[in-house]
Order: structure tokens, then C-alpha cells, then sequence
């Protein structure tokens, strides 16, 4: 009896002891009994430091954004505010919501993203379908289609820019074959611009959809076009009721990435018209507020905008287009 009183207090303290420990010593502390626990301890270990440097990366940002565009805050006071002192208010919503080019800027946005989308994505559809089929050099062609993504945006960028300008292959051409009389700067007249800039953004970006696109096409039955062949479906009807129906998914996915990655460019833009002639997307609005005001508050608050706009448009798609397309 006097010995489990003695092993009783014993453990007693023993737990005592341990809950007095820190609860990180106590988590290093405690030996693992299965191998799942310990498993389970070593993701811990080395998904710990990446995570929080993710967080870190990403989240402070966005909070320091976010404090930006409710101050009023220039270029040049970053180094020398005392930030905890300003006081927040929403004169930099104001300002841009006030502003003249806004809403040109949200439609030349809204029409850059849909073109360019639905361009690189048809683009992209032609030349998966294109290489489908088994032929000589099959492999040739389809790295050649991967050029313009992979190459360097600067490079092709100015390589259009010479194809466009007046003293440019393309007017050479034209005025050689006498289409037309005089030469046109296709990047600083309304529409030519904003049609040239989609059709860069389609040629340059087709290549991510056609490979989605034709992962897709190889992994569909050949038992489904054998059945069509047999019914005497005809090619265009094959493509209606079995190619498409089978791709639904992926081109409402890649819609969407697409829409996202466009809303969102400013290189290609500014590298191209430099925002002239109807092509001044918000993108380019945020800069004009940083380096041509310096006012980093505006171009904070900018961006939050393009932010709250992108993310309606994410919403309005998952709920009316891919909710439906996942269904079907």
C-alpha cells in the first residue's frame, strides 16, 4: 500500500513537472510512439520555416498595401514618415474614383482581357487540334508553337513594335502591294492599338492553352470517334458533340487563368503601345500614380480596386460558369 501511494505521488509529480514545461520543449520533448506520429512530426519540422516565409512574403505585402491606400503617402516620404502618426481616411479612393480616366480605363481593361483571352484561347484550340493527329515532323511543329510563350517578353515586344511601326515589315508590305497610299502608325491610332495589343497577347500566350488543350484532346477515348465514324457523324458534327462536351472543363479553367493573368499584365502592355491610343489599362493607371505622380497612396489604392474588381469577376465565373461546367 505504502508502495503505490509512493509510485502514485511519484507520477504525480511526474505530470506536475511536465506541465510546467513550455509547450514547444514539451512537443521536442515527447517521443513519437508510431511511425505516423512521427511522420506526422517531421512535415511539421520541414513545412514549418517554408510556410512561414510564405506568409511572411505574401501576407505582409498585402497588409502594407492595404495601409497605403488609406494614407497619404509620396514617393519621396517612405524613408522619413512617421507611419504609425498619419491618420487613415479615403482621400486616395476618392481621388481615383474622381479621376477622368478611370472608367476608360476599366473598359480598355475589360476589352484588352476579354480579346486577348478568347484569342490566345482559340488560338490555342486551333493549333492543339492541329498537331492532334499523327503526321511527319508532328514533334517539330509543336515546339515551334512554344516559341512566342518561352521566349523573352522584351525581345518579342520590340519585334513587334518594328512589324508595326510605319517604317515596319507590315507597311513595307502593304504599300508595296499597293493596299494602301500612305503608311499608318497602327499603335497610336484608336482602334488599330488596342486591336494590335489583343492580337500580341493572343499570339503570345496561345501556347499555355494548347498544351492544356491537347493533354486534354489525347486523353480522350478513341472509342468515341470509332462509334461516331460508325453512326456517319461528320467531322464537324464530331467535333460539336464529342471534341467540345469533352474540353468544357479545361477551356472554362483556362478562361478563367487566362482572364486573371491578362487583368493583371502590365509589361505587355506598356512594352507595346506604352498605354496610348485607348490602351491604358489600370495596370498602367498604377503606375501613372506612382512614378508619374509619386503619390504611393493612389497607386495602393489603384490596386486594390483592380483587385476588388478582379475578384467579382472571379466570383460572378466560378458561380455561373464553373459550377455548371463541373455539373455537367
Amino acid at each position: 500500500m505504502l508502495a503505490a501511494e509512493g509510485s502514485k505521488k511519484k507520477n504525480t509529480g511526474d505530470l506536475t513537472k511536465e506541465a510546467s514545461r513550455p509547450l514547444f520543449s514539451r512537443f521536442f520533448a515527447r517521443r513519437p510512439n508510431t511511425l505516423a506520429q512521427r511522420e506526422q512530426r517531421l512535415a511539421y519540422v520541414l513545412l514549418g520555416p517554408p510556410a512561414l516565409i510564405v506568409l511572411a512574403l505574401i501576407l505582409f505585402p498585402v497588409l502594407w498595401n492595404i495601409w497605403l491606400a488609406f494614407h497619404k503617402v509620396r514617393l519621396l516620404d517612405l524613408r522619413r514618415f512617421a507611419w504609425w502618426e498619419l491618420e487613415a481616411t479615403l482621400n486616395n479612393f476618392i481621388k481615383i474614383f474622381m479621376h477622368h480616366d478611370l472608367w476608360p480605363a476599366l473598359r480598355a481593361t475589360v476589352l484588352y482581357c476579354s480579346g486577348g483571352t478568347l484569342l490566345a484561347l482559340l488560338m490555342g484550340l486551333a493549333a492543339a487540334m492541329m498537331v492532334h493527329s499523327r503526321f511527319k515532323g508532328r514533334a517539330l511543329v509543336r515546339g515551334a508553337f512554344l516559341i512566342p510563350y518561352v521566349a523573352p517578353i522584351v525581345s518579342v515586344a520590340f519585334a513587334w513594335r518594328f512589324i508595326l511601326d510605319p517604317r515596319g515589315v507590315l507597311m513595307a508590305a502593304l504599300l508595296g502591294t499597293e493596299i494602301l497610299d500612305q503608311p499608318i502608325n497602327l499603335l497610336s491610332q484608336r482602334p488599330w492599338a488596342m486591336i494590335c495589343l489583343i492580337a500580341f497577347e493572343g499570339w503570345r500566350y496561345f501556347p499555355f492553352d494548347f498544351l492544356f488543350i491537347l493533354a486534354r484532346l489525347q486523353a480522350i477515348p478513341e472509342v468515341l470517334y470509332e462509334a461516331a465514324v460508325v453512326d456517319g457523324a461528320t467531322p464537324l458534327r464530331t467535333f460539336t458533340h464529342i471534341t467540345l462536351p469533352q474540353l468544357k472543363l479545361v477551356l472554362a479553367t483556362l478562361f478563367l487563368l487566362r482572364f486573371m493573368w491578362t487583368f493583371n499584365k502590365f509589361d505587355d502592355v506598356f512594352l507595346v503601345t506604352r498605354g496610348t491610343a485607348g490602351t491604358r489599362v489600370l495596370t498602367i493607371k498604377v503606375y501613372d500614380f506612382l512614378i508619374g505622380e509619386f503619390n504611393v497612396g493612389a497607386g495602393a489604392a489603384m490596386a486594390l480596386v483592380l483587385f476588388a474588381v478582379l475578384g467579382l469577376f472571379l466570383w460572378v465565373y466560378l458561380r455561373w460558369v464553373m459550377r455548371p461546367a463541373e455539373e455537367d
